[in-house]
């Protein structure tokens, strides 16, 4: 970090809200309330959610100052447990990354349905969404990239809807019961109160995702020890009283037992507050946001890629580039195709979202439990101005205990994604070592887990 200039507080605390809020905000809420027996578990959940996050924060934050690296993942899994589990989980990252780039992929295709005649099924948002992806796979074989103000705008658009949304509480609407189009469904009677909670927060979970990005500013901002916990408390306290503020919309505008059947719940509370033309443009600006997020995640996975086969840990193709453009063709293919593959296993939202954060479960609870092994190896650094966490080792296994909680709901209510998920994650432990064997010489860990 020699001469480069480190991020105040309210940088780092605005990276930290925009690593978190993402599109999930207008689609989540209603697979949350689906699973939720009654209001209290639903916001129990938000609020829960919101506490998760703070403690994963924090953690990340320790282990990127401990153990600061580009990238973090690969190099932080192999040096605390075995290149074998830094190659499986990272792979998992990159199926998680395709999953979740579906997942949004779908909730664009849910609302941009709303602007078009004709009645929607699931299959045909699948294709949809699997056009936006194409395109975007030619666009990027063609070399074309997205600018950092192309993002910036993306953000502003994503914190004015939401901005928009939370308005509306202020503006005449209609009763909560006069929605119609709301196909109410309920959450098993039998279900518990604990257990409906733990499918619950699957959604919630997937909302609040992107703080474990902090892991790569651990060693980048200015006072450390001072402002990376207010930073954190900071942003995780802002992107709570959003979601809580956008969640109260929800619910009082649209009706706690209409939300269970409303995909586009988004549409619903702009329609019966602003009316049908500004439903309309608020999907189409959704629309919007959607395809920068996909154009976004087709960019930097294939670099990943790109330095995993570099490394050795993935077969040459995969560093196969167009000499004219510099494209990475195999990467590229591969992850655009491994999007799809998801898209038309899946079909509906609730089941991608189910396989990504169960495939998540692994990456959190496997990449937070190193902080006990750095603790013990960098005990040098402890009293040198890093950031070391408070509440420790309580923070970290909070974190860990909910993770396995939302795992185990996962597998609870569809086993058979945990088997796939499980499958998965073994099936790379085995082709780490078959590759590895055919690739001699050491894995360079300086340069893995998209180095730039």
């Amino acid at each position: 970090m020699h001469g480069k200039q480190k991020l105040n507080l309210f940088s780092f605390t605005m990276i930290v809200v925009g690593l978190v809020i993402g599109m999930g905000i207008f689609r989540s809420a209603a697979t949350s309330a689906k699973d939720a027996i009654d209001p209290s578990v639903y916001f129990t959940a938000w609020l829960l959610g919101g506490f998760i996050a703070l403690c994963g924060a924090l953690t990340y934050a320790e282990i990127g100052s401990r153990y600061p690296v580009t990238g973090g993942y690969y190099k932080i899994f192999s040096y605390a447990y075995h290149p074998s589990i830094a190659f499986a989980i990272n792979s998992i990252i990159l199926i998680s990354n395709a999953a979740s780039l579906s997942a949004v992929a779908l909730i664009g295709s849910g609302y941009v349905t709303r602007l078009l005649p004709g009645t929607w099924t699931d299959i045909d948002k699948a294709l949809i969404s699997c056009a936006a992806i194409l395109i975007f796979y030619l666009i990027n074989l063609r070399g074309l990239r997205m600018s950092s103000r192309a993002q910036n705008i993306l953000m502003l658009l994503k914190i004015g809807l939401i901005v928009v949304l939370i308005g509306a509480l202020f503006f005449p609407h209609d009763a909560a019961e006069a929605t119609t189009a709301a196909v109410t469904t309920t959450a098993t009677p039998s279900m518990s109160w604990i257990q409906s909670l733990g499918i619950s927060l699957i959604a919630v979970s997937f909302t609040y995702g992107g703080y474990q990005q902090t892991i790569n500013f651990g060693n980048e901002v200015d006072r450390p020890a001072k402002n990376i916990p207010r930073g954190i408390f900071i942003g995780i306290a802002i992107i709570i009283v959003l979601y809580l503020l956008v969640n109260l919309s929800y619910y009082t505008i649209v009706g706690f037992d209409n939300m269970k059947g409303e995909r586009e719940i988004a549409y619903v509370v702009i329609n019966k507050t602003f009316g049908k033309n500004a439903a309309d443009l608020l999907s189409f600006f959704l629309f919007f946001g959607v395809l920068a997020y996909v154009n976004a995640l087709l960019m930097s996975n294939p670099r990943v890629m790109y330095a995993m086969s570099t490394e050795g840990v993935l077969p040459k193709a995969f560093s196969r580039q167009n000499p004219k453009n510099e494209v990475l063709t195999v990467s590229l293919t591969v992850f655009a195709a491994l999007c799809i593959v998801i898209l038309f296993f899946a079909q509906t939202f609730e089941k991608i979202l189910n396989f990504t954060i169960f495939l998540d479960c692994f990456g959190m609870v496997a990449s937070s439990a190193t902080i006990f092994v750095l603790r013990k190896r960098t005990k040098h650094l402890d009293g040198t101005g890093i950031y070391k966490m408070k509440f420790y080792p309580v923070l970290p296994l909070i974190f860990m205990a909910a993770y396995m909680f939302v795992g185990i709901s996962i597998t609870i209510q569809t086993p058979m994604i945990a088997v796939i998920g499980l499958s998965v994650l073994a099936g790379f432990m085995i082709l780490y070592f078959m590759v590895r064997g055919r690739n001699a010489g050491p894995v360079n860990t300086d340069t893995l887990s998209g180095a730039e």
